[in-house]
């Protein structure tokens, strides 16, 4: 993947660069959002039911953990909403991800922060050769629970819409015995291929995030053609992990590391290209608080050069005017483009925004 190549990926996902934090902030915040409480699809339901791309899931959650005084906080103990609809949103196949092979079968993903949910893994890892899920040693109980009761839900398609109901009691669905999601038929992933490891922003190393995974899912066919080891990933995503303006700086601090984990591109006299393929690193986000906001952005732009996508990128889900948290110009979906000092050094970041609430979230 050439330099030009990426930047007709750029020109594919971009509209204008974000320059000025405190002007964004004005123009995500002056429209007129309706308040969507904290967020959370039903923090008292024992389970609820996520309808994505024609494909029922059950997720139990832990209403009582939510709501315990647990060190370290506990709102990955529930869904939120905006999930479902990121879920929906990345595994699209008109997604320009997909459309530009930045994302295959062959990708491997890392989340941050995925809470209990396993929704994001269970629908993108069909998709792609090997997924690590990441956070706090609380929530692995549940999220392998939610692998296990989801284990044979089909490969989704991309046209349904993403919805969710609430149950009063945790559902039958058919059981298994293994931690990853069913493999799909159009794929070559192993059906073991979601692995959980904790993740502390603050303290813990990202370079050893592959250590999870079997030797084999480690080194993939370019690793093998290039002789070299790869500790990057394809893909790092986080599903509304921005609240706490505490650990913003940690947060981005970590997500810069794991983009700079994937060797840098070394251009050839006779056919330059990367070593790999660029980082891609997604950031879905409820907008709540201008100043969170503002610390995030801010912070992230000491690593990242950032831009608005369009709403043809973000469909009729996400895009202005939906009616799904993102009314008018309330989302923005950001693609952040990082470049080393020999500007060939790749990674982006795509941020939808909606939905605001000034109410401060469970801590």
């Amino acid at each position: 993947m050439d330099i030009k190549l990426m930047d007709q990926i750029i020109h594919l996902l971009a509209g204008e660069e974000v320059i000025d934090v405190d002007e964004e902030s004005f123009l995500l915040f002056a429209q007129d959002i309706p308040s969507n409480n904290l967020g959370m699809l039903n923090p008292r339901a024992p389970s609820v039911e996520i309808s994505i791309n024609g494909n029922e899931y059950t997720i139990h959650q832990s209403p009582s953990l939510l709501s315990s005084h647990r060190a370290g906080g506990t709102t990955g103990a529930v869904l939120w909403k905006i999930t479902p609809r990121f879920a929906e949103w990345i595994t699209n196949s008109s997604n320009p991800l997909w459309a530009t092979s930045l994302l295959s079968q062959t990708s491997t993903v890392a989340e941050l922060g995925t809470g209990i949910s396993a929704l994001v893994a269970l629908v993108l890892a069909p998709s792609v050769r090997h997924y690590i899920a990441t956070d706090q040693e609380y929530v692995r109980k549940l999220f392998r629970t939610n692998l296990d009761a989801n284990a044979s839900v089909g490969v989704p398609s991309s046209n349904s819409k993403a919805k969710g109901k609430s149950k009063g009691s945790k559902s039958s669905k058919s059981k298994s015995n293994s931690t990853s999601t069913s493999t799909s038929t159009s794929t070559a992933n192993p059906a073991d291929n979601i692995s959980f490891t904790t993740l502390d922003w603050e303290t813990d190393q990202a370079a050893s995030l592959k250590e999870c995974m079997d030797s084999d899912d480690v080194h993939g066919q370019d690793e093998e053609e290039e002789g070299e080891e790869d500790k990057g990933f394809d893909l790092l995503l986080s599903c509304d992990c921005i609240y706490n303006e505490a650990l913003v700086a940690p947060f981005v601090r970590t997500c810069a590391e794991i983009c700079r984990l994937r060797p840098a591109y070394v251009a050839s006299s006779e056919e330059p290209r990367p070593r790999r393929k660029p980082t891609v690193c997604i950031i879905a986000q409820q907008q709540r608080s201008p100043d969170v906001f503002e610390t995030w952005l801010r912070e992230t732009m000491r690593e990242f050069r950032v831009w608005r996508l369009s709403d043809d990128v973000l469909g009729e889900g996400l895009k202005s005017g939906s009616g799904y948290l993102y009314p008018q110009s309330a989302v923005d979906l950001t693609a952040i483009h990082k470049y080393n000092n020999n500007n060939t050094d790749y990674a982006f970041l795509f941020t939808s925004m909606g939905g605001t609430q000034q109410e401060e979230l469970l801590q």
